[in-house]
């Protein structure tokens, strides 16, 4: 299982890294061409809009492995740890009802952009709404694998790259 959980995590921080690598390229060589060839293209911004909402949905589930993701954590600290940790085993449940309910919600925003195209690609709005169920579909997989350690507060990475843990 920790093989499978590995290649996971790096499949997803490789989708989140192309994407984002992707945004600066076409936005950088956009520039260029505006700016030093005197000419753009109109299909940029909307790419780079869709590849941006790609990478924040997918790059949500390794947030919440390295402990990123806004919390509240003040009524936490101040219950004893049974408790605590009860509470945290609740929030487990609601990102999993709130995660699979996007992911459904987002299937179905998929199925009804699918026949409608985009303004300046053409594309089938059904292809970057896709970013929802992907993005839901790996945080779900990461809350899957990591729920345990995210109730023991045991992250992967702190602000300064070093293991956390609560």
């Amino acid at each position: 299982m920790q093989v499978l959980e590995t290649w996971i995590v790096a499949l997803n921080r490789a989708l989140v890294a192309a994407a984002l690598a992707a945004v600066f390229a076409i936005v950088f060589a956009n520039v260029v061409g505006r700016y030093g060839l005197g000419a753009s293209f109109a299909w940029v911004e909307e790419v780079a809009r869709h590849l941006m909402i790609l990478g924040a949905f997918c790059g949500a589930g390794l947030a919440l492995r390295e402990g990123r993701l806004v919390a509240i954590t003040t009524i936490p600290d101040l219950l004893p740890d049974a408790l605590a940790r009860l509470l945290r085993w609740g929030i487990v449940i609601v990102m999993f009802g709130f995660m699979a309910t996007m992911l459904w919600l987002g299937i179905r925003f998929v199925e009804f952009g699918w026949n409608k195209e985009t303004m300046s690609t053409g594309i089938s709005r059904g292809i970057p709404y896709l970013a929802i169920p992907i993005g839901c579909a790996l945080f779900l997989i990461q809350l899957a694998f990591f729920a345990k350690r995210f109730v023991n507060q045991e992250f992967e990475h702190g602000p300064d790259g070093d293991k956390v843990e609560g």
